[in-house]
């Protein structure tokens, strides 16, 4: 029968709708992408703001991602999904420009934060059409499409375009985003039409609001359920720093010419590997093997495969500590990508387990927070382990040998501008990076996941619900 949820779904069996929203999700989260696999970066050695305040940075606008969607979502549905939409891609148009086109640290914060809350105020509307424009048959392949594409902008983008800006000017990236975004704001007029199943409610926002903030509430009363989420949080930690410390890592110690010399040899391309890349091999492992993954741990149990690959993400990261090879960084990478998409679908299933049975829906409503807890942390955490690791050893180093040349260096100076004076006056960087830790950086964040597995591990024999399992 066609209405059988067996039925084969066809491309052609989505509305027009769905393909504009998979389309602002596309170039939406290739902006984000595109501008987030330099951000820190760029923040540092081109802005040169410290390490520890670029952290505190990201350690904001990023948890508005996770957090900011619950409010929004209640708005949106209250003031049309077209005009939140028309709201969200001014806020990221504007916040992508106003942190191109600034440098001083305040300005540049504030239009990070801007953008942050477009980025908020976006989720929860592309989220709810596809909900309204898909059925029972078409709203697996729906959502895949639509996981699909997020990953699909994180790999394009940086792999093609950011090159060619940054070769430009490094600040024509946020630029692009701020086109990318901004532009949405056309088909958001002429193409999108407001969902036929949108439900209008006359209840007032506030109450709304204040219904939220209530089941949040009751959400973190929930202590067993809260410290499972906070325990799968540190997962999360590593994964932040593929924006934040990997970056500054590869951009320091990795020597990408073996891989640039075998990519010209098969292709005949003259091409080099750099910070942007990093993400090309995180959503290319995901584009590549997710299915494949998904399959294979399709019927295995929730928390030993969710335990499994945080093992996985954490062998991927304790393997950056052997050396600064590029091959072996990219098998780190790649393994920690794999480790990532066979956990976190497992997240979301054992989520379901432990929710109590009355309260299934609002508890899963919340399993956002695994990220705004990860990314809260990780950012400042990240950034004060490089330093302690990485900048303060290399920037002590300079000091002493300056110092014996009669040379002072002012206190406070970043490691960009220190390794600019410790190289005018005649010192070896590769002499210079010697003196820095990046194995035992890699090794300590390896730990964080020991932690979270021997956690995860306590967790389920003396916390969990027994009755749930």
């Amino acid at each position: 029968m066609t209405n059988s949820p067996f039925s084969k779904v066809r491309l052609k069996d989505f509305p027009k709708n769905y393909w504009v929203v998979i389309m602002f999700e596309f170039f939406e989260r290739g902006s984000y992408y595109g501008m987030m696999s330099i951000l820190s970066v760029y923040l540092t050695d081109i802005l040169d703001f410290s390490k520890e305040g670029v952290g505190l940075i990201k350690s904001t606008i990023q948890p508005l991602l996770y957090f900011l969607p619950i409010l929004s979502g209640a708005i949106a549905d209250r003031m049309g999904y077209r005009k939140t939409l028309m709201v969200a891609f001014t806020l990221l148009g504007g916040g992508y420009f106003l942190t191109s086109q600034m440098t001083t640290y305040g300005a540049v914060f504030f239009g990070l934060v801007i953008m942050g809350l477009g980025a908020g105020t976006f989720k929860p509307v592309v989220s709810g059409t596809i909900a309204k424009v898909t059925d029972e048959r078409t709203s697996t392949l729906g959502f895949g499409i639509f996981y699909w594409t997020i990953n699909l902008g994180a790999f394009l983008f940086p792999l093609f375009l950011v090159p060619l800006l940054k070769a430009i000017s490094w600040h024509y990236v946020i630029m692009a985003s701020a086109i990318g975004t901004g532009a949405m704001i056309i088909p958001t007029l002429f193409l999108y039409k407001e969902p036929d199943g949108r439900v209008e409610t006359k209840e007032p926002l506030m109450d709304s609001i204040r219904g939220i903030l209530d089941k949040l509430i009751t959400v973190f009363k929930d202590w067993r359920f809260i410290l499972f989420i906070f325990i799968y949080s540190w997962f999360w930690i590593l994964y932040f720093q593929m924006f934040d410390s990997v970056l500054w890592y590869v951009k320091a110690f990795v020597d990408a010419t073996p891989l640039n010399e075998f990519v010209f040899s098969v292709t005949g391309l003259r091409w080099e590997f750099d910070i942007e890349h990093v993400t090309v091999i995180n959503a290319g492992t995901i584009i590549l093997l997710q299915l494949f993954v998904s399959k294979i741990v399709s019927r295995t149990k929730a928390l030993p495969t969710m335990i499994t690959g945080v093992m996985l993400g954490t062998i991927g990261m304790a393997i950056l500590a052997i050396n600064t090879n590029i091959w072996v960084f990219i098998a780190g990478i790649i393994i920690f990508s794999i480790g990532e998409m066979t956990t976190h679908p497992k997240f979301i299933s054992y989520l379901g387990l432990i929710a109590p049975s009355d309260k299934k829906a609002t508890y899963m409503g919340f399993g956002f927070l695994y990220g705004a807890f990860g990314s809260l942390i990780g950012g400042v955490l990240g950034a004060f382990l490089y330093v302690r690791f990485i900048d303060n050893p290399m920037i002590a180093h300079i000091r002493d040998q300056l110092a014996s040349k009669g040379i002072q260096l002012p206190e406070g100076i970043t490691i960009a501008r220190a390794l600019e004076k410790a190289q005018a006056a005649g010192l070896s960087k590769a002499e210079i990076v010697t003196h820095a830790s990046p194995s035992e950086l890699w090794l300590l964040f390896s730990g964080i996941g020991v932690f979270t597995i021997i956690s995860l591990l306590l967790y389920q024999k003396f916390i969990a619900r027994p009755s749930k399992h």
